[in-house]
């Protein structure tokens, strides 16, 4: 496609879009949730044939030289597509928040004032790697009764094109307008471009990739952006804790996975529970391959014990370790005076994505609740939690860490805004 032809693409997908998410918004809550099954339904008949159109993807991504955590979120298993599934049916059962009327308060002029929650309208996608994220995105647009327009990234485009058929199939057979999804079809990256520039047609842009996407359009779109962009999560260990706990928390939230968003990149302890908990993880992290990456009090308990030190990739931290996001088997350790220097640390250095406290003094976990600047903030549990899925909204169309409108994990409130109604019975303003 040449730059003429993408714009024209590009500004069709906008008026069908448009068009179809007047009819989306006007949905029966039944109507909606029928076709969440079907896609569910359709999903899970189809492995095969979606497991042949990832095979390619993963292929290409292999052949590029894609490093291996970015080949691993292209992955398409049948647990990832159960889970989709699973997110569809969850959605599905789920009260329709739709025309919902709240706060309706008597005013001495007599008028009623509420506010009813409706669609955002249209919203475009714009996504790297996970090819699952069509389908959360598409279950999410259908249940909030929007329209979405979705591009995903070009190392993606095989399992992206079959899922999102899968999806236009399940909004015809409930009867809702198949445009209500729309995927991109091209992998030029002048359609996104486009899509950041269009206020007519879209009415917010939800980025979910590397920072330097994100960076790009939250620099360059012309309609307002829900965005992250990195995941730099910590978990801190206080004093008092559960050893114990914290370690298996300690070694869920950093090695789970390694490539995903709310994965632990930092560890902070505290001093007191330095000397009990960082010989255990660090056994743990040794004889899984995790690099650590230590400050100098840290790395002298670590490097005492000599079933961790024969094994295990020590080395010393910099500065612009304590701000990384490795989405690898590496991670930063560093020792602090206490909950006061855990969460001074947290709100410099993290991207306020996801921070946990493991600790048995509720003072300090009420503190760290109350004063970590993050979407999503845990006491006694791992960061791989922070999750639509795992929070219950059914699916999630990414997090956010801004602070306006959505922040968090984005579901289907999320997804909606607020208009104030009025009732009356002829009150005229005097």
């Amino acid at each position: 496609m040449n730059a003429f032809n993408i714009a024209e693409h590009v500004q069709t997908l906008g008026t069908h879009a448009k068009a179809a998410s007047a009819l989306m918004a006007r949905a029966p809550a039944a109507t909606k949730s029928r076709a969440l099954r079907i896609l569910a339904q359709l999903l899970r008949s189809n492995l095969e044939s979606l497991a042949i159109e990832n095979a390619k993807d993963l292929a290409s991504a292999t052949t590029a030289g894609l490093a291996a955590p970015l080949v691993d979120r292209l992955k398409l298993s049948s647990k990832i597509i159960d889970t989709v599934a699973e997110g569809c049916e969850q959605l599905a059962v789920m009260p329709d928040l739709i025309g919902e009327i709240t706060g309706m308060k008597q005013q001495p002029s007599g008028i009623r004032v509420g506010q009813m929650r409706v669609p955002i309208g249209v919203f475009g996608m714009i996504y790297e790697s996970r090819p699952n994220v069509t389908i959360e995105a598409a279950s999410l647009a259908i249940k909030s009764g929007n329209a979405c327009i979705l591009r995903g990234g070009s190392e993606a485009i095989h399992s992206n094109k079959a899922l999102a058929t899968l999806v236009q199939q399940a909004l015809v057979e409930a009867g809702l307008p198949a445009d209500a999804v729309q995927l991109v079809q091209t992998t030029d990256r002048e359609a996104v471009g486009q899509m950041i520039a269009m206020p007519q047609f879209v009415d917010v842009i939800i980025p979910r990739g590397g920072k330097g996407l994100i960076e790009r359009i939250s620099r360059d779109a012309k309609v307002p952006v829900i965005k992250h962009l990195d995941g730099n999560c910590h978990v801190y260990v206080d004093d008092p804790c559960d050893v114990a706990m914290a370690v298996k928390v300690a070694d869920n939230a950093k090695t789970n996975k390694y490539s995903p968003c709310n994965a632990a990149e930092g560890l902070l302890v505290a001093q007191g529970a330095a000397a009990a908990f960082l010989p255990l993880i660090g056994a743990v992290y040794a004889a899984k391959g995790v690099e650590m990456r230590c400050d100098e009090a840290s790395a002298l308990i670590l490097r005492a014990t000599p079933a961790i030190s024969s094994i295990a990739t020590i080395t010393s931290a910099t500065e612009q370790d304590w701000f990384e996001e490795y989405l690898a088997p590496v991670i930063s350790i560093k020792i602090v005076d206490g909950v006061d220097a855990a969460i001074a640390h947290i709100n410099h250095y993290s991207s306020h994505h996801t921070d946990a406290i493991i600790t048995t003094n509720h003072v300090h976990a009420q503190r760290f609740l109350r004063e970590v600047d993050s979407a999503s903030v845990m006491v006694n549990a791992s960061t791989r939690f922070a999750d639509g899925f795992e929070f219950g909204l059914g699916a999630e169309i990414g997090i956010s860490t801004d602070k306006f409108h959505a922040r968090g994990p984005v579901g289907l409130e999320g997804l909606t805004s607020l208009k104030y109604v009025v009732l009356g019975e002829g009150e005229v303003r005097g």
